[in-house]
């Protein structure tokens, strides 16, 4: 008699977190004395700004704060939510269009979770963020890739998605400035791809987390905006955490139609009930404050955005385009595979990222954990020295032959 399994199918069919595993393995080694440089992590290395860390102090005594609170949010945060993209976006919405839930991570999960049925197709561009296709796999629907190169700089095009649409597709998932390829679609492209979704009765699900991560003019406005009749059908992810420089603080939130946050709504009040409210009066601080500590941050991320594509393009087998959002490069390393590196060859690009972790102590995530091989992604949320001698590491040891 064959032994049930002690665990679910459907919770073992979930793919572990590679950008969390890359990032552990290397903070791990770290701690054992290593001298591991890691680019896997997707956080800023800043400190959260001072006015919002008060905030939070000064909210923990405050008894109010320490009682069950709203599921959906708090009012004042959520009123903030819908100021601060009406500021940010010129998208004006209601707070009953907003649910602020436990990171952006959970709203991903509860927009798939909340429109997708079994046997739904969800079209996913690739590369793209790990837990997206996790999330769809959740929820029972399928995941369609449609995957674009360097050669289109990451970017996919109407044509490729019409080429994936079937009866089946139910949604698009949009993110721009992307993770992990820090590319921006332009107005223009947004507005295509839109139309394209509205006139093909397809849902957008945009994650707009990197939406003040913006380089040499880039633009990204919100996809409802761009083409109004979507508004119906499109839900947003945001938070704080990349923004602020708050992933460990855990708010993010979920904007789409009444019906969906009123059903979205109800599934968080059995997940979680509402966010830690120290956090979302942090949270509030932070939406409702100016936003110059924001822009120092952006002045360093772009600093190092140019240095770190300079150094990459200078080594053998890498090339690296130059991105214009988030806090990523996302340069192809196919010229590296198949090449003795001290009696080792690699032929993906997750054993090469193995090789450069073992050989020289530099942590990268490799390509299979967004789409095809053939990739590395590099964080550039670290200090500039940092990113000298890691990059560094790497040239040296692929220059070796």
């Amino acid at each position: 008699m064959t032994p049930k399994s002690r665990i679910s199918t459907r919770i073992a069919a979930i793919a572990e977190s590679a950008t969390l595993a890359v990032d552990a393995k290397a903070k791990a080694l770290k701690a054992a004395g290593r001298p591991v440089i890691g680019f896997g992590a997707g956080e800023p290395d800043f400190p959260t700004p001072d006015y919002i860390v008060t905030a939070a102090a000064n909210a923990t005594s405050v008894p109010a704060n320490h009682r069950y609170t709203p599921t959906p949010g708090l009012p004042d945060l959520r009123d903030a939510i819908v100021t601060k993209t009406k500021r940010d976006s010129n998208y004006e919405i209601t707070a009953d269009q907003v649910l602020v839930t436990n990171g952006g991570k959970q709203s991903v999960y509860q927009a798939f979770a909340t429109i997708i049925d079994p046997g739904d197709e969800v079209i996913l561009p690739s590369p793209f963020w790990t837990t997206y296709p996790e999330c769809i796999k959740l929820a029972g629907g399928k995941t369609v890739e449609v995957f674009a190169d360097e050669s289109q700089n990451y970017l996919v095009t109407v044509e490729q998605l019409e080429a994936a649409r079937t009866p089946k597709t139910k949604a698009l998932l949009f993110c721009s400035p992307s993770n992990p390829t820090g590319s921006v679609y332009s107005p223009e492209q947004v507005k295509a791809i839109g139309e394209w979704a509205l006139k093909n009765n397809v849902w957008i699900i945009a994650d707009e987390i990197y939406e003040h991560l913006l380089y040499d003019g880039a633009k990204a406005p919100s996809m409802p905006v761009v083409v109004p009749g979507l508004a119906d059908s499109t839900i947003i992810i945001n938070g704080v955490a990349k923004t602020y420089a708050m992933t460990g603080w855990r708010v993010g939130w979920m904007i789409g139609p009444k019906d969906v946050i009123k059903a979205a709504t109800n599934l968080q009040s059995h997940l979680t009930s509402n966010v830690s409210n120290v956090s979302q009066r942090a949270a509030i601080a932070a939406l409702t404050g100016d936003l110059s500590a924001v822009h120092k941050m952006g002045e360093a991320f772009d600093r190092r955005r140019k240095l770190i594509v300079g150094l990459l393009n200078e080594v053998p087998g890498f090339e690296c385009p130059m991105p214009t959002g988030a806090f990523y490069v996302y340069p192809s390393v196919k010229g590296a595979l198949g090449k003795a590196i001290r009696g080792k060859t690699a032929k993906t690009s997750a054993e090469l990222a193995t090789i450069i972790l073992d050989e020289v102590e530099v942590a990268a995530v490799p390509g299979e954990a967004f789409g095809p091989s053939g990739y590395l992604r590099f964080s550039y949320a670290l200090g500039d020295e940092d990113i000298v001698e890691g990059i560094g590491r790497i040239k040296k040891l692929l220059t070796e032959g």
